[in-house]
């Protein structure tokens, strides 16, 4: 009896909350820290990177539109289904990064999902509130959601850098789209099939692998993108992008590293409310 052939999954793109081809159904080997062959991942187009900013923008009225409540037990939810596939993620950084810190990476990414999910009601207390001002006026400031964000990951901690972007972005009323890590990809697309099997509704959260030289300029330059998180973008390209971005007024984000309200406050815009009084 001759041997079994192997089996090579390709992980797909997320985009809408489906998990299409790419359009030029190119796929690149994604390999372990020692080398080996781990899976295929999809190769992101221009036009899948239009398609989920399409996505993205036709969620956005709905997810910016739910209580600052429901948008946090929709994170919670995420947390949960997150713990139970911990030891896949586990073993999927472990075999990808070759770390010996993977449980503490994947632990970390679970709990930034409960703490946003936590701060999503608080947002409205901290960085807004009421203005004292002269005259029969209340001034309120509110805090708003800026509108779709796109997104670089960084090449490592894969996982836990992915999560820690997203979630305060979520957090805040925001629909992403997101360039995973290149050559660490797996986790996140794992990632996708909790977000899938979740509460989080179709187009909130758009997921690309690629080659980030395609891809970030796209997303840079892309009209309907409100703001970039450039966090994941190294160092010879963070120009580039911030130039292109520039070009169409796009708010420009990058991490500070820390679990922090200013973190989601990064992704909302300010707005000032004149209210009489007595009205």
């Amino acid at each position: 009896m001759s041997g079994r052939l192997d089996v090579r999954k390709t992980y797909k793109l997320f985009i809408g909350g489906a998990f299409p081809r790419s359009e030029s159904a190119r796929s690149y080997e994604v390999t372990a820290h020692n080398g080996g062959f781990l899976a295929n991942a999809s190769r992101a187009s221009r036009k899948d990177v239009r398609d989920a900013v399409t996505a993205a923008r036709a969620s956005w009225p709905s997810w910016s539109g739910l209580t600052a409540y429901n948008r946090g037990q929709i994170l919670y939810r995420v947390a949960e289904v997150m713990e139970s596939r911990r030891a896949e993620f586990i073993e999927q950084v472990e075999r990808a990064e070759g770390e010996a810190s993977a449980e503490r990476q994947v632990d970390g990414a679970i709990d930034t999902w409960v703490w946003y999910a936590g701060l999503t009601d608080k947002l409205a207390y901290i960085a807004g509130g009421l203005n004292p001002v002269a005259g029969p006026y209340f001034n309120i400031t509110v805090p708003e959601s800026t509108g779709v964000v796109g997104m670089v990951a960084p090449e490592r901690p894969s996982l836990a850098g992915l999560v820690e972007r997203l979630a305060p972005a979520l957090c805040g009323g925001n629909t992403v789209v997101a360039i995973t890590s290149q050559a660490h990809p797996l986790g996140a697309m794992i990632a996708a099939e909790c977000f899938a099997t979740s509460d989080v509704p179709p187009g909130v959260v758009n997921l690309l692998s690629g080659h980030k030289d395609e891809l970030v300029p796209v997303v840079a330059s892309h009209l309907d993108i409100d703001a970039l998180d450039v966090t994941g973008v190294g160092e010879g390209s963070l120009a580039d992008a911030e130039r292109a971005a520039a070009g169409n007024v796009k708010r420009i984000v990058r991490s500070q590293g820390v679990r922090s309200p200013y973190e989601a406050t990064a992704f909302m815009e300010l707005k000032t409310v004149w209210h009489p009084k007595g009205a």
